[in-house]
């Protein structure tokens, strides 16, 4: 499927540096309807990441997006965040105004589900941090699954090291016990073949949901002179600083809040840059054609001494269980940083 103009998404995320960007490239996007915001915990705390999502949302001229908090917590283990990657405030070294419009009076999983029931198989569900909240409003409407046109999920390694423990990906690390909840309720659903009335088979296959892991999120590195050709296309430096001496508050904000990531990944992983793992994320449920997905099995480990919140994935097929997610394998990392670079510039050109 190529890119659908009107995808109605709505955004589930723990706002930090690579969450942004997904924001922000999700108001570039013309085709993108972005009808909410829910928030979690995870990178930083829930409510410095509502702030951080409604002063972008502002920042990219969208303070119209409503904006609500879940849970605090994951549903069963004390939260962990990491100032370490995103600094203390989840932005690196970015300044922005406090935000001005109040979060929503709404709690993060009824939104979800009141606007599933509200147009049913028409809302793409992206998620960019822990599951906590889309475990919730699964369990509040066990048909969400066939409500939604479809779930993007940012999270999981599927065959390659971990990047919180070695065989373990952040977002499921910091709660396991919700994205094995989502990942079990967007499967096939067992029906009883006692029952007098069997369900349609529409209705008890839901889509799977494309999951992407650090196997294909890792691809997508954000370089300075990705940042410098994106600020050109925008009129001024690589600091934001325009021709005449004034600011492009976007491309300011990009060049403070990746010099912080940037520096996080050349102490860790080798390399000046960063990964944008959620704007890809964001990318593909705008066009799927960005990556190339496998039909799998999978599960979530929350019992092991070494291994817990580890994505395990029958790649041979041993569980004879049918696929409950499409894990992507490829990514065309080329093709998404041009449209990031396009988009984004153009977004901080018209702010």
């Amino acid at each position: 499927m190529s890119e659908t103009a009107g995808t109605h998404l709505l955004v589930d995320c723990d706002t930090g540096i690579d969450d942004s960007l997904a924001l922000l490239y999700a108001v570039a996007s013309s085709e993108c309807d972005l009808v909410a915001v829910t928030c979690t915990a995870g990178n930083v705390d829930a409510r410095q990441v509502a702030e951080n999502t409604r002063a972008v949302l502002e920042l990219a001229g969208r303070p119209d997006v409503e904006v609500a908090i879940g849970r605090e917590t994951p549903l069963a283990r004390a939260l962990v965040t990491t100032p370490e990657t995103h600094g203390s405030r989840g932005i690196g070294y970015a300044e922005l105004p406090p935000a001005t419009k109040p979060l929503s009076p709404r709690y993060g999983p009824d939104l979800i589900v009141e606007e599933a029931r509200r147009r049913p198989g028409e809302l793409t569900l992206v998620t960019l941090g822990p599951l906590t909240n889309v475990a919730l409003a699964v369990l509040r409407e066990p048909e969400l699954p066939r409500l939604l046109r479809g779930l993007v999920i940012m999270g999981g390694s599927y065959r390659s090291p971990g990047n919180t423990a070695p065989t373990t990906e952040w977002n499921v690390n910091v709660d396991p016990e919700s994205a094995k909840i989502v990942f079990e309720a967007f499967g096939p659903r067992q029906v009883d073949s006692r029952a007098s009335t069997a369900e349609p088979t529409d209705s008890t296959h839901p889509t799977r949901p494309t999951a992407l892991g650090l196997d294909v999120t890792e691809r997508a590195r954000m370089l300075p002179e990705h940042l410098a050709a994106l600020a050109a296309r925008a009129g001024c430096a690589p600091d934001g600083t325009r021709p005449d001496g004034t600011v492009n508050p976007i491309v300011r904000y990009l060049a403070d809040a990746l010099r912080f990531y940037m520096e996080f990944h050349s102490r860790y992983d080798g390399f000046y840059g960063a990964f944008i793992h959620d704007p890809l994320a964001l990318a593909t449920a705008l066009d799927p054609t960005l990556v190339r997905t496998e039909p799998l099995t999978v599960d979530v480990e929350l019992g092991g001494r070494l291994t817990t919140g580890e994505t395990v994935t029958d790649w041979r097929r041993v569980w004879g269980r049918p696929p409950n997610v499409d894990v992507a394998v490829e990514a065309d990392s080329t093709r998404f940083m041009a449209r990031f670079i396009e988009r984004v510039g153009d977004l901080a050109a018209r702010r």
